[in-house]
Protein backbone atom coordinates (compact mmCIF):
# COMPACT_ATOMS: atom_id res chain seq x y z
CA UNK A 1 0.00 0.00 0.00
CA UNK A 2 1.44 3.32 -1.00
CA UNK A 3 0.28 5.32 2.26
CA UNK A 4 -1.46 8.79 2.43
CA UNK A 5 1.49 9.96 4.48
CA UNK A 6 4.36 8.81 6.24
CA UNK A 7 5.80 11.23 8.67
CA UNK A 8 9.70 12.34 7.82
CA UNK A 9 11.20 11.07 10.75
CA UNK A 10 14.68 9.12 11.81
CA UNK A 11 15.36 7.18 15.00
CA UNK A 12 18.31 9.12 15.57
CA UNK A 13 16.92 12.11 15.49
CA UNK A 14 15.80 11.34 19.29
CA UNK A 15 19.39 11.37 20.02
CA UNK A 16 19.75 13.11 23.99
CA UNK A 17 16.54 10.61 25.01
CA UNK A 18 18.83 8.75 27.41
CA UNK A 19 19.55 12.40 28.76
CA UNK A 20 15.80 13.20 28.98
CA UNK A 21 14.69 10.10 30.79
CA UNK A 22 18.02 10.37 33.01
CA UNK A 23 16.99 13.25 34.17
CA UNK A 24 13.69 12.61 35.89
CA UNK A 25 11.93 15.64 34.39
CA UNK A 26 9.65 14.39 31.23
CA UNK A 27 6.97 17.04 31.08
CA UNK A 28 7.06 20.79 30.24
CA UNK A 29 10.51 21.16 30.94
CA UNK A 30 13.73 22.46 29.25
CA UNK A 31 13.14 20.76 26.02
CA UNK A 32 9.62 22.09 25.86
CA UNK A 33 10.64 25.52 26.87
CA UNK A 34 13.78 25.16 23.77
CA UNK A 35 11.41 24.10 21.33
CA UNK A 36 8.63 26.74 22.00
CA UNK A 37 11.83 29.41 21.57
CA UNK A 38 12.33 27.62 18.11
CA UNK A 39 8.89 27.74 16.83
CA UNK A 40 8.19 31.08 17.92
CA UNK A 41 11.15 32.40 16.41
CA UNK A 42 10.29 30.55 13.03
CA UNK A 43 7.22 31.68 12.67
CA UNK A 44 7.89 34.84 14.09
CA UNK A 45 6.31 35.34 17.11
CA UNK A 46 7.02 36.77 20.91
CA UNK A 47 5.42 33.69 22.40
CA UNK A 48 4.73 30.23 21.76
CA UNK A 49 3.21 27.75 24.23
CA UNK A 50 3.55 23.99 23.93
CA UNK A 51 0.07 21.78 24.06
CA UNK A 52 -0.61 18.42 23.80
CA UNK A 53 -2.56 18.59 20.31
CA UNK A 54 -4.07 21.07 18.20
CA UNK A 55 -7.15 20.91 19.65
CA UNK A 56 -6.42 22.01 22.99
CA UNK A 57 -4.29 24.57 21.46
CA UNK A 58 -7.23 26.29 19.88
CA UNK A 59 -9.39 25.13 23.09
CA UNK A 60 -6.70 27.37 25.67
CA UNK A 61 -6.98 30.00 22.78
CA UNK A 62 -10.43 30.55 23.20
CA UNK A 63 -11.07 30.45 27.35
CA UNK A 64 -7.38 32.52 27.24
CA UNK A 65 -9.18 34.97 25.17
CA UNK A 66 -12.35 34.74 27.24
CA UNK A 67 -14.61 33.60 24.87
CA UNK A 68 -17.42 31.31 27.08
CA UNK A 69 -21.83 30.90 27.05
CA UNK A 70 -23.63 32.97 25.09
CA UNK A 71 -20.33 34.12 22.74
CA UNK A 72 -20.53 33.36 18.96
CA UNK A 73 -17.44 32.81 16.79
CA UNK A 74 -17.45 32.14 12.99
CA UNK A 75 -16.16 29.26 12.01
CA UNK A 76 -14.79 27.92 8.62
CA UNK A 77 -17.35 25.17 7.42
CA UNK A 78 -14.65 22.97 5.47
CA UNK A 79 -12.40 21.63 8.05
CA UNK A 80 -11.87 18.85 10.73
CA UNK A 81 -14.78 18.61 13.26
CA UNK A 82 -12.03 19.85 16.28
CA UNK A 83 -12.13 23.44 14.79
CA UNK A 84 -15.94 24.26 15.89
CA UNK A 85 -16.06 21.51 18.56
CA UNK A 86 -13.55 23.65 20.74
CA UNK A 87 -15.88 26.44 20.33
CA UNK A 88 -18.52 24.21 21.41
CA UNK A 89 -17.02 23.08 24.11
CA UNK A 90 -16.48 26.50 25.77
CA UNK A 91 -20.57 26.81 25.48
CA UNK A 92 -20.37 29.28 22.69
CA UNK A 93 -21.99 28.93 19.31
CA UNK A 94 -20.00 27.50 15.96
CA UNK A 95 -21.43 30.03 12.95
CA UNK A 96 -20.04 28.22 9.72
CA UNK A 97 -19.24 30.23 7.11
CA UNK A 98 -18.85 28.68 3.66
CA UNK A 99 -15.52 28.67 1.37
CA UNK A 100 -13.38 30.08 -1.17
CA UNK A 101 -13.83 26.42 -3.40
CA UNK A 102 -10.31 27.12 -5.03
CA UNK A 103 -8.35 27.71 -1.72
CA UNK A 104 -10.56 25.81 0.49
CA UNK A 105 -10.65 28.72 2.48
CA UNK A 106 -13.05 30.96 4.48
CA UNK A 107 -14.74 33.25 2.19
CA UNK A 108 -13.84 36.94 3.84
CA UNK A 109 -17.29 38.61 1.78
CA UNK A 110 -19.79 35.58 3.69
CA UNK A 111 -18.10 37.06 7.21
CA UNK A 112 -20.02 40.31 7.96
CA UNK A 113 -23.80 38.69 7.39
CA UNK A 114 -23.10 36.60 10.39
CA UNK A 115 -21.59 39.30 12.34
CA UNK A 116 -24.26 39.59 15.71
CA UNK A 117 -23.90 41.31 19.06
CA UNK A 118 -22.88 37.98 20.03
CA UNK A 119 -19.93 37.63 18.04
CA UNK A 120 -16.41 37.47 19.69
CA UNK A 121 -14.13 35.97 17.27
CA UNK A 122 -12.78 34.52 13.54
CA UNK A 123 -11.51 31.29 13.13
CA UNK A 124 -10.29 31.24 9.64
CA UNK A 125 -8.14 27.59 8.68
CA UNK A 126 -5.38 27.65 6.27
CA UNK A 127 -6.70 24.80 4.51
CA UNK A 128 -4.08 21.85 3.52
CA UNK A 129 -1.23 24.05 3.69
CA UNK A 130 -2.58 27.09 1.96
CA UNK A 131 -3.15 30.32 3.75
CA UNK A 132 -6.88 32.26 3.95
CA UNK A 133 -7.26 35.47 2.32
CA UNK A 134 -6.24 37.11 6.05
CA UNK A 135 -5.78 40.81 4.98
CA UNK A 136 -9.96 41.33 4.89
CA UNK A 137 -10.32 38.97 7.29
CA UNK A 138 -8.35 41.07 9.73
CA UNK A 139 -9.70 44.13 8.56
CA UNK A 140 -13.48 42.78 9.57
CA UNK A 141 -12.57 41.63 12.86
CA UNK A 142 -11.11 45.33 13.75
CA UNK A 143 -14.22 46.91 11.95
CA UNK A 144 -16.27 45.06 14.53
CA UNK A 145 -13.69 44.48 17.34
CA UNK A 146 -13.06 40.41 17.03
CA UNK A 147 -10.61 38.54 18.19
CA UNK A 148 -9.07 36.16 15.04
CA UNK A 149 -7.80 32.75 16.27
CA UNK A 150 -5.52 31.24 13.45
CA UNK A 151 -6.33 27.41 12.61
CA UNK A 152 -3.04 27.13 11.22
CA UNK A 153 -2.72 23.01 12.40
CA UNK A 154 -1.75 22.39 8.63
CA UNK A 155 0.21 25.86 8.01
CA UNK A 156 3.51 25.28 9.73
CA UNK A 157 6.15 27.43 7.41
CA UNK A 158 2.34 28.35 4.86
CA UNK A 159 3.22 32.55 4.26
CA UNK A 160 0.36 35.34 3.51
CA UNK A 161 1.74 37.72 1.89
CA UNK A 162 5.60 37.46 3.36
CA UNK A 163 4.51 36.81 6.56
CA UNK A 164 4.30 33.21 8.45
CA UNK A 165 0.79 32.13 9.42
CA UNK A 166 0.09 31.95 12.82
CA UNK A 167 1.64 34.88 13.26
CA UNK A 168 -1.11 37.15 11.63
CA UNK A 169 -4.12 37.04 13.89
CA UNK A 170 -4.04 37.62 17.55
CA UNK A 171 -3.70 33.69 17.89
CA UNK A 172 -2.31 30.93 16.28
CA UNK A 173 -2.53 27.47 16.30
CA UNK A 174 -0.35 24.22 15.34
CA UNK A 175 -0.53 20.82 15.11
CA UNK A 176 2.35 18.34 15.09
CA UNK A 177 0.65 15.33 14.39
CA UNK A 178 1.98 12.69 12.38
CA UNK A 179 0.26 13.92 9.01
CA UNK A 180 1.91 17.31 9.58
CA UNK A 181 5.13 18.52 8.01
CA UNK A 182 6.73 17.75 10.72
CA UNK A 183 5.50 16.07 14.13
CA UNK A 184 6.25 15.37 17.77
CA UNK A 185 3.67 12.18 17.57
CA UNK A 186 0.79 14.36 18.88
CA UNK A 187 1.10 17.57 20.02
CA UNK A 188 0.23 21.10 19.32
CA UNK A 189 1.28 25.21 20.27
CA UNK A 190 -0.16 28.37 20.26
CA UNK A 191 1.80 31.31 18.94
CA UNK A 192 1.14 35.04 20.09
CA UNK A 193 2.45 38.41 19.77
CA UNK A 194 -0.04 38.94 23.34
CA UNK A 195 1.76 39.09 26.39
CA UNK A 196 -1.19 38.61 28.74
CA UNK A 197 -2.50 35.76 26.16
CA UNK A 198 0.77 33.90 26.60
CA UNK A 199 1.08 34.27 30.10
CA UNK A 200 -2.77 33.17 30.65
CA UNK A 201 -2.25 30.34 28.32
CA UNK A 202 0.71 29.14 30.33
CA UNK A 203 -1.21 29.33 33.45
CA UNK A 204 -4.68 27.44 32.17
CA UNK A 205 -2.15 24.79 30.42
CA UNK A 206 -1.44 23.34 33.75
CA UNK A 207 -4.44 23.66 35.44
CA UNK A 208 -5.24 27.26 36.47
CA UNK A 209 -2.53 26.81 38.91
CA UNK A 210 0.38 29.66 39.53
CA UNK A 211 3.81 29.02 41.01
CA UNK A 212 4.31 31.39 43.92
CA UNK A 213 8.10 29.62 44.67
CA UNK A 214 6.90 27.34 47.35
CA UNK A 215 3.76 26.21 46.04
CA UNK A 216 0.75 26.56 43.46
CA UNK A 217 -2.18 28.74 43.68
CA UNK A 218 -5.22 28.20 41.16
CA UNK A 219 -6.49 31.13 40.22
CA UNK A 220 -8.67 29.24 36.60
CA UNK A 221 -10.16 25.96 36.42
CA UNK A 222 -7.62 25.03 34.33
CA UNK A 223 -6.41 22.40 31.99
CA UNK A 224 -3.62 19.68 32.02
CA UNK A 225 -2.59 20.37 28.10
CA UNK A 226 1.54 19.76 29.00
CA UNK A 227 3.65 18.73 26.12
CA UNK A 228 6.21 16.06 27.59
CA UNK A 229 10.17 16.84 27.47
CA UNK A 230 10.20 13.82 25.04
CA UNK A 231 7.75 15.10 22.40
CA UNK A 232 9.88 18.37 22.11
CA UNK A 233 13.02 16.66 21.92
CA UNK A 234 11.40 15.22 18.95
CA UNK A 235 10.23 18.93 17.92
CA UNK A 236 13.78 20.21 18.19
CA UNK A 237 15.13 17.71 15.96
CA UNK A 238 11.98 18.04 13.13
CA UNK A 239 12.22 21.67 13.08
CA UNK A 240 15.53 22.28 12.47
CA UNK A 241 14.79 20.67 8.60
CA UNK A 242 11.23 21.91 8.09
CA UNK A 243 12.47 23.96 5.32
CA UNK A 244 13.87 21.13 3.64
CA UNK A 245 11.10 19.22 3.91
CA UNK A 246 8.92 21.97 2.83
CA UNK A 247 10.68 22.40 0.15
CA UNK A 248 10.51 18.91 -1.00
CA UNK A 249 6.74 18.81 -0.37
CA UNK A 250 6.59 22.02 -3.20
CA UNK A 251 8.92 19.77 -5.18
CA UNK A 252 6.61 16.76 -5.35
CA UNK A 253 3.34 18.84 -5.26
CA UNK A 254 4.90 20.15 -9.16
CA UNK A 255 5.17 16.89 -9.74
CA UNK A 256 2.07 15.84 -9.34
CA UNK A 257 0.65 18.67 -11.61
CA UNK A 258 2.69 17.79 -14.93
CA UNK A 259 1.09 14.46 -14.05
CA UNK A 260 -2.27 14.69 -13.70
CA UNK A 261 -2.53 17.75 -16.18
CA UNK A 262 -4.75 17.02 -19.19
CA UNK A 263 -6.75 14.03 -17.00
CA UNK A 264 -10.47 14.78 -17.66
CA UNK A 265 -12.06 16.42 -14.56
CA UNK A 266 -9.37 16.91 -11.91
CA UNK A 267 -8.81 20.00 -10.53
CA UNK A 268 -5.29 20.10 -9.43
CA UNK A 269 -4.20 22.64 -6.30
CA UNK A 270 -4.81 26.58 -7.56
CA UNK A 271 -1.75 28.02 -5.69
CA UNK A 272 -2.96 32.01 -4.57
CA UNK A 273 -0.49 34.59 -5.24
CA UNK A 274 -0.64 35.70 -1.45
CA UNK A 275 2.01 33.54 -0.69
CA UNK A 276 3.50 30.04 -0.10
CA UNK A 277 1.35 26.81 -0.25
CA UNK A 278 3.49 24.33 1.60
CA UNK A 279 1.11 21.31 0.32
CA UNK A 280 0.36 19.75 4.14
CA UNK A 281 -1.71 17.39 1.58
CA UNK A 282 -1.89 17.21 -2.03
CA UNK A 283 -5.86 17.70 -2.55
CA UNK A 284 -7.36 17.27 -6.49
CA UNK A 285 -11.11 18.60 -6.57
CA UNK A 286 -13.01 16.11 -9.01
CA UNK A 287 -15.89 16.86 -11.25
CA UNK A 288 -19.48 16.44 -10.17
CA UNK A 289 -20.10 13.61 -12.23
CA UNK A 290 -17.33 11.34 -10.69
CA UNK A 291 -17.73 9.31 -7.67
CA UNK A 292 -15.18 10.70 -5.25
CA UNK A 293 -15.96 7.88 -2.62
CA UNK A 294 -16.01 4.98 -5.31
CA UNK A 295 -12.44 6.21 -6.65
CA UNK A 296 -11.38 6.26 -2.87
CA UNK A 297 -12.62 2.83 -2.81
CA UNK A 298 -11.07 1.61 -6.33
CA UNK A 299 -7.46 3.19 -5.28
CA UNK A 300 -7.00 1.37 -2.02
CA UNK A 301 -8.07 -1.99 -3.53
CA UNK A 302 -5.51 -1.47 -5.34
CA UNK A 303 -2.64 -0.31 -3.49
CA UNK A 304 -2.78 3.40 -2.93
CA UNK A 305 -4.28 5.06 -0.25
CA UNK A 306 -6.70 8.30 -0.58
CA UNK A 307 -9.22 9.41 1.24
CA UNK A 308 -11.56 12.96 1.36
CA UNK A 309 -10.11 16.20 1.40
CA UNK A 310 -11.99 17.39 4.93
CA UNK A 311 -15.06 17.44 6.32
CA UNK A 312 -18.08 20.16 5.67
CA UNK A 313 -19.31 20.39 8.77
CA UNK A 314 -22.92 21.58 8.48
CA UNK A 315 -24.17 18.72 7.20
CA UNK A 316 -22.60 16.25 9.95
CA UNK A 317 -25.10 15.03 12.61
CA UNK A 318 -24.29 16.91 15.22
CA UNK A 319 -24.40 20.28 13.67
CA UNK A 320 -27.62 19.57 11.75
CA UNK A 321 -29.26 18.35 15.35
CA UNK A 322 -27.98 21.18 17.54
CA UNK A 323 -27.87 24.36 15.11
CA UNK A 324 -30.54 23.45 12.17
CA UNK A 325 -28.17 23.35 9.11
CA UNK A 326 -29.37 21.68 6.14
CA UNK A 327 -27.58 19.63 3.98
CA UNK A 328 -26.25 21.50 1.17
CA UNK A 329 -26.58 25.40 2.29
CA UNK A 330 -22.72 26.05 2.35
CA UNK A 331 -22.63 24.96 -1.00
CA UNK A 332 -18.73 25.34 -1.81
CA UNK A 333 -17.80 23.76 1.22
CA UNK A 334 -20.59 20.99 0.58
CA UNK A 335 -19.12 20.59 -2.83
CA UNK A 336 -15.82 20.54 -1.62
CA UNK A 337 -16.37 17.72 1.26
CA UNK A 338 -18.39 15.28 -1.24
CA UNK A 339 -15.91 15.68 -4.42
CA UNK A 340 -12.61 16.58 -3.01
CA UNK A 341 -9.56 13.82 -2.77
CA UNK A 342 -6.18 13.93 -1.15
CA UNK A 343 -3.39 11.86 -2.55
CA UNK A 344 -0.14 10.24 -0.79
CA UNK A 345 2.36 12.95 -0.30
CA UNK A 346 5.59 12.55 1.69
CA UNK A 347 9.34 13.13 1.51
CA UNK A 348 10.46 9.51 0.22
CA UNK A 349 7.85 8.94 -2.41
CA UNK A 350 9.20 7.49 -5.53
CA UNK A 351 7.99 8.47 -8.67
CA UNK A 352 6.92 5.01 -9.86
CA UNK A 353 4.52 5.51 -6.76
CA UNK A 354 3.13 9.03 -7.62
CA UNK A 355 2.97 7.49 -11.39
CA UNK A 356 0.88 4.56 -9.81
CA UNK A 357 -1.42 6.97 -8.07
CA UNK A 358 -1.92 8.67 -11.26
CA UNK A 359 -2.54 5.52 -12.67
CA UNK A 360 -5.32 4.27 -10.75
CA UNK A 361 -6.97 7.49 -10.35
CA UNK A 362 -7.23 7.78 -13.98
CA UNK A 363 -8.22 4.44 -14.01
CA UNK A 364 -11.07 4.89 -11.20
CA UNK A 365 -12.54 8.06 -13.09
CA UNK A 366 -12.93 5.93 -16.62
CA UNK A 367 -14.56 3.17 -14.86
CA UNK A 368 -16.92 5.40 -13.61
Amino acid sequence: MIRLMKPDLKFSELDGLEEVINSGFLTNGVKVEEFEKKVGEYVGTKYAVATTSATTALHLSLATLGITQNDEVLVADFTFPATANVVVQQGAKPVLIDIILDSYTIAPDKLEEKITKRTKAIIPVHAFGQSADMDPIMDIAKKHGLFVIEDAACALGTTYKGRKCGGIGDVGCFSFHPRKAITTGEGGMVVTNIKEVAEKAKTLRNHGGVFDGLFYRFEFAGFNYRMTEIQALMGLSQINKIEAIIERRILLAKMYEKKLKGLPGIMTPIIKDWGRHVFQSYVVLLEDGIDRDKIVLFTRHNGVETTLGTYALHPQPFFMQNYGYKKGELINSYKAYKQALTLPLFSDITEDDMDLVVEMISKGTRAQ
